[in-house]
């Protein structure tokens, strides 16, 4: 699969109708995939965007994988979605490779001198992240009313241009923010199963696919029992790229990992995620004091519910007759001490409601 343009290279300057003639697209739009020439050219304004809580640029933080360019995808009123008008566009962007299309970022430069014509910086050849393809997050539409918007994180797939100024602005303070989205995370999810019925399914697809229905099936069993549910975002100070959760319940200030199995690999990551995020939430002013649970598709074995333990955290699992039940051990001090006796029933807020 060609990965860069034969002619265009990273940090050159073209017009739309430039652009289309090398890379196929249209003459306006985000995202413009182009089946004659089997890609997506993906375009970003990086100013003319944020009425639309657009928040396009490199993080500033690199993982092990290296560096990441977070795109907005396509929709400027309402929850962005993968179906319907704009759906088609974030589709496209997110399944490129097994269309066999490859992925082209542009941003927005300014004009042809004596022309109205735009013009767009070519930044290089991507790819759509493969362990985390985007995020969701919580941004105001053009008419200022909150809403769900897919951020793609978008890795090079080859030489690319980076400046500066296409460089995400750090956070001025630590926030977190609870956002319901219902509705986005269902289409989410659902996205992904039926993307995952057309190809073969790797080792971490089918822990992921057991993720999501484990959480989607508890959220429900909460949302029944009339828990206000969702996830929370959280702007560190000083970086750019944003945590996020997996399920929040509001009414019992309860925050969830899931874990795909039992393994200790499975558990430790849900923990390290939980542990990760908490520093942050104890911020958020509650009536109740934080607490932390896994959701696992069973009970843990007994060390790995000691693990647990000894970070107080809890365990909610799917049981025998295929509800919910919870596990929470001693609660122990900052030395590993167990410092009170296990919460009774009564007093476990997932499931007493």
């Amino acid at each position: 699969m060609t990965t860069s343009a034969p002619t265009i290279r990273p940090g050159d300057v073209r017009t739309r109708a430039e652009i289309r003639q090398e890379l196929g697209g249209s003459p306006q739009g985000g995202i413009c995939p182009s089946e004659s020439k089997k890609t997506v050219v993906l375009f970003s304004d990086i100013k003319a965007g944020e009425p639309y809580g657009y928040r396009d640029g490199w993080l500033t933080e690199e993982d092990d994988l290296g560096p990441i360019f977070a795109y907005t995808g396509a929709g400027t009123k309402g929850d962005q979605t993968f179906g319907g008008l704009y759906g088609k566009g974030n589709s496209a962007v997110l399944d490129h490779a097994t269309r066999g299309r490859t992925l082209h970022l542009f941003i927005a430069e300014g004009k042809v001198q004596g022309s109205g014509a735009r013009t767009h910086r070519y930044v290089g050849p991507f790819k759509v992240d493969e362990r985390e393809p985007y995020q969701l997050r919580q941004a105001r539409d053009e008419n200022q009313a909150d809403r769900s918007v897919i951020v793609f994180r978008l890795r090079p797939a080859g030489e690319v241009y980076r400046s500066d100024a296409h460089t995400l602005p750090r956070a001025k303070a630590t926030r977190p923010i609870f956002f319901r989205a219902r509705e986005a995370t269902r289409l989410a999810r659902a996205q992904r199963r039926q993307r995952n019925q057309h190809r073969t399914l790797t080792p971490d697809d089918v822990a992921a696919q057991r993720r999501d229905e484990l959480s989607e099936s508890y959220e429900s069993r909460l949302e029944q029992a009339g828990h206000s549910v969702g996830y929370l975002q959280v702007e560190v100070k000083d970086k750019t790229s944003t945590l996020i959760s997996d399920l929040y319940d509001e009414s019992d200030n309860t925050l969830y990992e899931t874990a795909g199995s039992t393994s200790r690999e499975a558990v430790r990551s849900a923990l390290a995620q939980l542990l990760d995020l908490s520093r942050y939430l104890r911020l958020m002013e509650h009536s109740q004091p934080l607490r932390l649970m896994v959701l696992s598709p069973e009970l843990p074995d007994a060390d790995i519910r000691e693990l647990l333990e000894e970070h107080n955290v809890g365990v909610i699992y799917r049981n025998e007759a295929g509800d919910f039940s919870e596990f929470q051990g001693e609660r122990r001090t900052p030395g590993g001490r167990a410092g009170a006796p296990p919460f009774p029933c009564a007093e476990c807020p997932a499931l007493s409601s």
